[in-house]
Protein backbone atom coordinates (compact mmCIF):
# COMPACT_ATOMS: atom_id res chain seq x y z
CA UNK A 1 0.00 0.00 0.00
CA UNK A 2 1.41 3.54 -0.79
CA UNK A 3 -0.08 6.05 1.46
CA UNK A 4 0.79 10.37 1.21
CA UNK A 5 0.83 12.59 3.71
CA UNK A 6 -0.04 16.10 2.90
CA UNK A 7 1.84 18.33 5.58
CA UNK A 8 4.66 17.11 8.02
CA UNK A 9 3.02 18.32 11.36
CA UNK A 10 2.13 16.20 14.34
CA UNK A 11 -0.47 13.98 12.32
CA UNK A 12 1.18 13.62 8.90
CA UNK A 13 4.38 12.67 10.86
CA UNK A 14 2.54 10.40 13.12
CA UNK A 15 0.40 8.47 10.89
CA UNK A 16 3.66 7.74 8.88
CA UNK A 17 5.38 6.39 11.87
CA UNK A 18 2.43 4.34 12.20
CA UNK A 19 1.80 2.76 8.93
CA UNK A 20 5.95 1.68 8.68
CA UNK A 21 5.27 0.38 12.00
CA UNK A 22 2.23 -1.62 11.76
CA UNK A 23 3.02 -2.45 7.85
CA UNK A 24 6.11 -4.61 8.84
CA UNK A 25 7.81 -1.87 6.83
CA UNK A 26 6.36 -3.11 3.74
CA UNK A 27 4.29 -0.24 2.95
CA UNK A 28 5.48 2.93 1.17
CA UNK A 29 4.94 6.30 3.18
CA UNK A 30 5.16 9.72 1.80
CA UNK A 31 5.43 12.75 3.84
CA UNK A 32 5.16 15.98 1.78
CA UNK A 33 5.81 19.67 4.01
CA UNK A 34 5.73 22.42 2.22
CA UNK A 35 8.16 24.30 4.06
CA UNK A 36 11.87 23.48 4.93
CA UNK A 37 13.47 21.09 7.60
CA UNK A 38 12.97 22.42 10.84
CA UNK A 39 10.86 25.69 10.21
CA UNK A 40 7.33 25.84 12.07
CA UNK A 41 5.30 28.47 13.10
CA UNK A 42 4.69 29.05 16.72
CA UNK A 43 6.07 28.34 20.27
CA UNK A 44 4.83 25.49 22.63
CA UNK A 45 2.21 23.06 22.38
CA UNK A 46 0.73 21.40 25.68
CA UNK A 47 -0.56 18.20 26.23
CA UNK A 48 -2.21 15.35 29.06
CA UNK A 49 -1.37 12.16 29.89
CA UNK A 50 -3.97 10.55 27.50
CA UNK A 51 -0.83 11.86 24.77
CA UNK A 52 1.75 10.03 26.37
CA UNK A 53 -0.17 7.02 26.96
CA UNK A 54 -1.00 7.24 23.13
CA UNK A 55 2.64 7.27 22.27
CA UNK A 56 3.35 4.96 24.47
CA UNK A 57 0.84 1.93 23.75
CA UNK A 58 1.41 2.51 19.66
CA UNK A 59 5.19 3.24 19.52
CA UNK A 60 6.73 1.91 22.71
CA UNK A 61 10.36 2.19 21.15
CA UNK A 62 9.65 6.04 20.01
CA UNK A 63 7.77 7.39 23.17
CA UNK A 64 10.77 7.40 25.35
CA UNK A 65 12.12 10.15 23.41
CA UNK A 66 8.84 12.00 22.98
CA UNK A 67 8.76 12.13 27.12
CA UNK A 68 12.09 13.49 27.31
CA UNK A 69 11.57 15.83 25.43
CA UNK A 70 8.53 17.38 27.88
CA UNK A 71 8.32 20.03 30.52
CA UNK A 72 6.35 19.42 33.43
CA UNK A 73 4.03 21.86 34.45
CA UNK A 74 2.68 21.14 38.27
CA UNK A 75 0.00 23.82 38.87
CA UNK A 76 -2.28 25.91 37.54
CA UNK A 77 -2.71 29.73 38.56
CA UNK A 78 -4.63 33.01 37.81
CA UNK A 79 -3.68 36.13 38.20
CA UNK A 80 -5.51 39.25 38.19
CA UNK A 81 -3.56 42.06 37.91
CA UNK A 82 -2.17 42.81 41.57
CA UNK A 83 -4.52 40.53 43.41
CA UNK A 84 -3.21 37.79 44.83
CA UNK A 85 -3.29 35.05 42.71
CA UNK A 86 -5.87 32.23 42.54
CA UNK A 87 -4.48 28.44 42.51
CA UNK A 88 -6.39 25.91 40.18
CA UNK A 89 -5.43 22.60 42.52
CA UNK A 90 -5.17 19.22 40.90
CA UNK A 91 -3.94 20.20 37.58
CA UNK A 92 -0.79 19.33 36.16
CA UNK A 93 0.43 18.68 32.35
CA UNK A 94 2.99 18.47 29.38
CA UNK A 95 4.24 20.64 26.93
CA UNK A 96 7.08 20.85 24.93
CA UNK A 97 8.40 23.31 21.78
CA UNK A 98 6.64 22.42 18.96
CA UNK A 99 10.18 22.54 16.70
CA UNK A 100 11.18 20.12 19.15
CA UNK A 101 8.60 17.63 18.77
CA UNK A 102 8.76 18.12 14.85
CA UNK A 103 12.27 17.06 15.23
CA UNK A 104 11.64 13.97 17.47
CA UNK A 105 9.03 12.67 15.09
CA UNK A 106 10.74 13.52 12.05
CA UNK A 107 14.05 11.56 13.24
CA UNK A 108 11.85 8.40 13.96
CA UNK A 109 10.12 8.55 10.93
CA UNK A 110 13.36 8.64 9.36
CA UNK A 111 14.70 6.12 11.41
CA UNK A 112 11.94 3.74 10.34
CA UNK A 113 12.16 4.58 6.41
CA UNK A 114 10.09 7.39 6.01
CA UNK A 115 10.01 9.28 2.73
CA UNK A 116 10.03 12.79 4.22
CA UNK A 117 9.86 15.45 1.42
CA UNK A 118 10.42 19.01 2.62
CA UNK A 119 9.99 22.14 0.26
CA UNK A 120 7.21 20.13 -1.60
CA UNK A 121 3.74 22.14 -2.36
CA UNK A 122 1.01 19.96 -2.69
CA UNK A 123 -2.14 21.56 -3.85
CA UNK A 124 -4.29 18.81 -5.59
CA UNK A 125 -4.92 15.24 -4.99
CA UNK A 126 -4.02 14.92 -8.68
CA UNK A 127 -0.77 15.72 -8.21
CA UNK A 128 -0.07 12.49 -6.20
CA UNK A 129 0.60 9.37 -7.18
CA UNK A 130 -0.75 6.96 -4.37
CA UNK A 131 -3.65 4.59 -3.11
CA UNK A 132 -4.27 6.75 0.21
CA UNK A 133 -3.69 10.93 0.15
CA UNK A 134 -4.13 12.36 4.01
CA UNK A 135 -4.80 16.00 3.80
CA UNK A 136 -2.95 17.24 7.17
CA UNK A 137 -1.65 20.23 5.69
CA UNK A 138 -3.57 22.57 8.48
CA UNK A 139 -6.17 24.88 8.94
CA UNK A 140 -5.68 25.70 5.46
CA UNK A 141 -5.57 22.82 3.57
CA UNK A 142 -5.15 23.38 0.06
CA UNK A 143 -6.21 19.73 -0.73
CA UNK A 144 -9.38 20.10 1.53
CA UNK A 145 -10.14 23.62 -0.15
CA UNK A 146 -10.13 22.56 -3.59
CA UNK A 147 -13.23 19.97 -2.63
CA UNK A 148 -15.17 22.16 -0.07
CA UNK A 149 -18.07 21.58 -1.33
CA UNK A 150 -17.49 17.77 -1.36
CA UNK A 151 -16.57 17.96 2.57
CA UNK A 152 -18.98 20.71 3.09
CA UNK A 153 -16.56 22.55 4.84
CA UNK A 154 -17.11 25.30 7.31
CA UNK A 155 -14.67 28.08 8.47
CA UNK A 156 -16.39 30.16 11.41
CA UNK A 157 -13.98 32.84 13.01
CA UNK A 158 -14.10 33.47 16.72
CA UNK A 159 -14.39 37.22 18.09
CA UNK A 160 -11.30 37.74 20.07
CA UNK A 161 -7.50 38.48 18.59
CA UNK A 162 -5.19 36.43 19.92
CA UNK A 163 -0.73 36.19 18.88
CA UNK A 164 1.32 33.38 19.77
CA UNK A 165 4.33 34.52 21.39
CA UNK A 166 7.11 33.07 23.37
CA UNK A 167 9.08 34.43 26.49
CA UNK A 168 12.34 34.22 28.00
CA UNK A 169 11.29 33.64 31.22
CA UNK A 170 10.74 29.90 32.69
CA UNK A 171 7.96 29.06 33.51
CA UNK A 172 6.71 26.07 35.87
CA UNK A 173 3.17 26.93 36.23
CA UNK A 174 0.39 27.16 33.67
CA UNK A 175 -0.26 31.02 34.35
CA UNK A 176 -3.69 32.28 33.35
CA UNK A 177 -2.77 36.52 33.43
CA UNK A 178 -5.61 39.02 32.91
CA UNK A 179 -4.17 42.98 32.68
CA UNK A 180 -7.28 46.12 32.47
CA UNK A 181 -5.99 48.75 30.61
CA UNK A 182 -7.75 51.45 28.93
CA UNK A 183 -8.63 50.02 26.27
CA UNK A 184 -10.18 47.00 28.52
CA UNK A 185 -9.06 43.85 29.47
CA UNK A 186 -6.29 41.91 27.92
CA UNK A 187 -4.66 38.21 28.90
CA UNK A 188 -2.49 35.54 28.20
CA UNK A 189 -1.86 31.64 29.01
CA UNK A 190 1.40 30.95 29.84
CA UNK A 191 3.28 27.61 29.88
CA UNK A 192 6.98 26.04 29.22
CA UNK A 193 8.11 24.98 26.31
CA UNK A 194 11.69 24.66 26.29
CA UNK A 195 14.88 25.43 28.69
CA UNK A 196 14.55 29.31 29.59
CA UNK A 197 11.92 29.24 27.51
CA UNK A 198 7.99 29.50 27.50
CA UNK A 199 4.65 29.79 25.30
CA UNK A 200 2.60 33.08 26.11
CA UNK A 201 -0.56 33.38 23.82
CA UNK A 202 -2.05 36.61 24.06
CA UNK A 203 -5.89 37.74 23.97
CA UNK A 204 -8.33 40.27 23.86
CA UNK A 205 -11.28 41.66 22.49
CA UNK A 206 -11.42 43.30 19.03
CA UNK A 207 -12.04 46.80 20.54
CA UNK A 208 -9.10 46.55 23.07
CA UNK A 209 -6.76 44.87 20.49
CA UNK A 210 -7.66 48.26 18.18
CA UNK A 211 -8.04 50.98 21.30
CA UNK A 212 -4.47 49.92 22.34
CA UNK A 213 -2.99 50.44 18.78
CA UNK A 214 -1.77 46.62 18.20
CA UNK A 215 -3.57 46.62 15.05
CA UNK A 216 -1.22 49.07 13.91
CA UNK A 217 2.10 48.76 16.06
CA UNK A 218 5.13 46.95 13.98
CA UNK A 219 6.40 44.18 15.58
CA UNK A 220 8.95 46.17 18.09
CA UNK A 221 6.55 48.21 19.46
CA UNK A 222 3.86 45.57 19.91
CA UNK A 223 6.05 43.67 21.76
CA UNK A 224 7.43 46.43 24.06
CA UNK A 225 3.19 47.51 24.94
CA UNK A 226 3.10 43.84 25.64
CA UNK A 227 5.70 43.51 28.03
CA UNK A 228 4.93 46.92 29.52
CA UNK A 229 1.23 45.73 30.27
CA UNK A 230 2.25 42.06 31.46
CA UNK A 231 6.11 43.71 33.46
CA UNK A 232 4.44 42.19 36.52
CA UNK A 233 3.56 38.80 35.74
CA UNK A 234 6.43 38.69 33.31
CA UNK A 235 8.66 39.22 35.85
CA UNK A 236 9.88 41.75 33.80
CA UNK A 237 11.24 39.11 31.23
CA UNK A 238 11.05 39.87 27.34
CA UNK A 239 8.72 38.39 25.03
CA UNK A 240 9.63 36.85 22.12
CA UNK A 241 8.25 37.49 18.16
CA UNK A 242 7.65 34.07 16.31
CA UNK A 243 9.67 33.11 13.00
CA UNK A 244 7.74 34.61 9.83
CA UNK A 245 8.55 33.35 6.40
CA UNK A 246 10.63 35.52 3.64
CA UNK A 247 8.90 39.22 2.43
CA UNK A 248 6.43 38.94 6.00
CA UNK A 249 5.00 42.60 7.02
CA UNK A 250 6.96 43.95 10.32
CA UNK A 251 3.74 43.12 12.46
CA UNK A 252 3.20 40.80 15.12
CA UNK A 253 0.89 37.85 13.62
CA UNK A 254 -2.61 38.44 15.56
CA UNK A 255 -5.27 36.04 14.05
CA UNK A 256 -8.81 35.20 14.72
CA UNK A 257 -9.56 31.32 15.81
CA UNK A 258 -11.43 29.85 12.78
CA UNK A 259 -13.29 26.95 13.73
CA UNK A 260 -13.30 24.42 10.71
CA UNK A 261 -15.84 21.75 10.51
CA UNK A 262 -16.67 19.34 7.25
CA UNK A 263 -19.57 17.35 6.88
CA UNK A 264 -17.67 14.24 5.66
CA UNK A 265 -13.69 13.40 6.26
CA UNK A 266 -13.52 11.16 3.12
CA UNK A 267 -13.62 12.26 -0.56
CA UNK A 268 -12.49 8.51 -2.25
CA UNK A 269 -9.01 7.50 -1.47
CA UNK A 270 -8.35 11.38 0.40
CA UNK A 271 -8.91 11.81 3.84
CA UNK A 272 -8.75 14.99 5.73
CA UNK A 273 -7.20 14.52 9.45
CA UNK A 274 -5.76 17.05 12.11
CA UNK A 275 -6.20 20.81 11.73
CA UNK A 276 -7.89 20.06 7.96
CA UNK A 277 -10.29 18.19 9.73
CA UNK A 278 -11.29 19.92 12.63
CA UNK A 279 -9.59 22.58 15.51
CA UNK A 280 -10.55 23.23 18.62
CA UNK A 281 -10.01 26.30 20.49
CA UNK A 282 -6.95 26.87 21.60
CA UNK A 283 -8.24 27.80 25.05
CA UNK A 284 -8.27 24.15 25.89
CA UNK A 285 -4.98 23.42 25.16
CA UNK A 286 -6.20 19.89 22.69
CA UNK A 287 -5.12 20.97 19.07
CA UNK A 288 -1.93 18.80 19.35
CA UNK A 289 -3.49 15.97 20.85
CA UNK A 290 -6.70 15.30 18.93
CA UNK A 291 -4.49 15.75 15.43
CA UNK A 292 -2.01 12.89 17.24
CA UNK A 293 -5.12 10.74 17.98
CA UNK A 294 -6.21 11.51 14.24
CA UNK A 295 -3.51 9.48 13.02
CA UNK A 296 -3.83 6.81 15.79
CA UNK A 297 -7.95 6.45 15.00
CA UNK A 298 -6.65 6.12 11.17
CA UNK A 299 -3.75 3.88 11.39
CA UNK A 300 -6.29 1.69 13.46
CA UNK A 301 -8.84 1.56 10.53
CA UNK A 302 -5.92 0.53 8.06
CA UNK A 303 -4.30 -2.19 9.84
CA UNK A 304 -6.32 -2.77 13.05
CA UNK A 305 -5.09 -2.19 16.40
CA UNK A 306 -3.16 -5.61 16.49
CA UNK A 307 -1.38 -4.85 13.47
CA UNK A 308 -1.36 -6.83 9.61
CA UNK A 309 -2.91 -4.80 6.86
CA UNK A 310 -6.03 -4.76 5.67
CA UNK A 311 -6.74 -5.97 2.48
CA UNK A 312 -6.64 -3.85 -1.08
CA UNK A 313 -10.16 -4.36 -1.51
CA UNK A 314 -11.07 -3.09 1.97
CA UNK A 315 -9.10 0.31 2.35
CA UNK A 316 -12.06 2.08 1.18
CA UNK A 317 -14.62 0.82 3.93
CA UNK A 318 -11.80 1.47 6.19
CA UNK A 319 -11.73 5.66 5.37
CA UNK A 320 -14.97 5.20 5.69
CA UNK A 321 -15.04 3.85 8.95
CA UNK A 322 -12.46 6.31 10.07
CA UNK A 323 -14.23 8.93 8.97
CA UNK A 324 -17.79 8.29 10.45
CA UNK A 325 -16.35 7.44 13.82
CA UNK A 326 -13.64 9.96 14.26
CA UNK A 327 -15.93 12.76 12.84
CA UNK A 328 -18.42 11.63 15.57
CA UNK A 329 -16.00 11.38 18.44
CA UNK A 330 -15.01 14.98 17.71
CA UNK A 331 -18.35 16.93 17.51
CA UNK A 332 -19.29 17.18 21.07
CA UNK A 333 -15.08 18.39 21.83
CA UNK A 334 -15.51 20.96 19.23
CA UNK A 335 -18.81 22.21 20.97
CA UNK A 336 -17.02 21.89 23.95
CA UNK A 337 -14.01 24.29 23.08
CA UNK A 338 -16.56 26.39 21.20
CA UNK A 339 -18.19 26.93 24.40
CA UNK A 340 -14.95 27.29 25.61
CA UNK A 341 -14.04 30.17 23.76
CA UNK A 342 -17.45 32.08 24.05
CA UNK A 343 -16.26 32.04 27.92
CA UNK A 344 -12.85 34.22 26.55
CA UNK A 345 -15.33 36.34 24.37
CA UNK A 346 -17.09 37.25 27.84
CA UNK A 347 -13.88 36.92 30.34
CA UNK A 348 -13.67 40.97 29.68
CA UNK A 349 -17.13 41.64 30.77
CA UNK A 350 -16.85 39.54 34.08
CA UNK A 351 -14.02 41.40 35.31
CA UNK A 352 -15.19 44.58 34.09
CA UNK A 353 -18.14 43.99 36.35
CA UNK A 354 -15.37 43.19 39.52
CA UNK A 355 -16.10 39.77 40.06
CA UNK A 356 -14.47 37.98 43.11
CA UNK A 357 -11.11 36.38 42.16
CA UNK A 358 -11.69 33.34 43.51
CA UNK A 359 -15.25 33.05 42.24
CA UNK A 360 -13.62 34.45 38.40
CA UNK A 361 -11.15 31.42 38.37
CA UNK A 362 -13.75 28.70 39.16
CA UNK A 363 -15.61 29.82 36.41
CA UNK A 364 -13.05 29.77 34.15
CA UNK A 365 -12.18 26.29 35.54
CA UNK A 366 -15.83 25.23 35.01
CA UNK A 367 -16.13 27.06 31.55
CA UNK A 368 -16.50 23.30 29.63
CA UNK A 369 -19.89 23.06 32.73
CA UNK A 370 -18.51 19.53 33.67
CA UNK A 371 -17.32 20.56 37.50
CA UNK A 372 -19.69 19.33 40.83
CA UNK A 373 -20.19 20.99 43.90
CA UNK A 374 -17.55 18.97 45.15
CA UNK A 375 -15.34 20.21 42.66
CA UNK A 376 -16.22 23.94 44.33
CA UNK A 377 -15.80 23.22 47.70
CA UNK A 378 -11.97 21.30 46.63
CA UNK A 379 -11.39 24.89 44.75
CA UNK A 380 -11.69 26.97 47.57
CA UNK A 381 -9.91 24.75 49.95
CA UNK A 382 -7.16 24.57 47.64
CA UNK A 383 -6.67 28.89 48.36
CA UNK A 384 -5.24 27.68 52.02
CA UNK A 385 -1.34 26.81 51.55
CA UNK A 386 -1.55 23.56 53.69
CA UNK A 387 -4.66 22.05 51.68
CA UNK A 388 -3.11 23.38 48.41
CA UNK A 389 0.31 21.20 49.36
CA UNK A 390 -1.80 17.98 50.29
CA UNK A 391 -3.25 18.27 46.51
CA UNK A 392 0.02 18.47 44.71
CA UNK A 393 1.67 15.69 46.96
CA UNK A 394 -1.58 13.43 45.97
CA UNK A 395 -1.32 14.69 42.00
CA UNK A 396 2.28 13.89 42.03
CA UNK A 397 1.45 10.21 43.35
CA UNK A 398 -1.36 9.76 40.49
CA UNK A 399 1.22 11.22 37.69
CA UNK A 400 3.94 9.14 39.13
CA UNK A 401 1.26 5.83 38.96
CA UNK A 402 -0.19 6.63 35.43
CA UNK A 403 3.34 6.88 34.56
CA UNK A 404 4.51 3.40 35.80
CA UNK A 405 1.08 2.24 34.11
CA UNK A 406 2.40 2.80 30.86
CA UNK A 407 5.94 1.49 31.09
CA UNK A 408 7.83 4.34 31.77
CA UNK A 409 11.53 4.14 33.07
CA UNK A 410 13.80 5.88 34.94
CA UNK A 411 12.80 9.67 35.80
CA UNK A 412 9.39 10.79 35.30
CA UNK A 413 9.65 13.74 37.28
Amino acid sequence: MRIACVGGGPTGLYLAILARLRSGGRDEVVVHERNERGWTHGFGVTFGEDLLDDFFRTDPAGAPALRRASRLWSDQMVRIGDLKPVHLGGKYGYSMARVTMLQVLTDRAEQLGVDLRFGSNIGSRDEIDADIVVASDGVGSRLRTARAEHFGTTLEPGENRYVWLGTDRSVDVFTFAFERTDAGWIWFYAYPSADGASTCIVECAPDTWAGLGLDTATTAEGLSLLESIFSDALGGHRLLAPATGPGAADVLPWLRFREVRNRTWRDGDLVLAGDAAHTTHFGIGSGTVLAVQDGVALADRLYGTSGGRTAVEDRIAALSAYDARRRAQLCPVQDMARRNMQWFERAGERLERGEDPVEFSWALLDRRGDMSKLHYRLHRATQIGPVRQVRRTLTSARRVRRAAQRGERGAIG
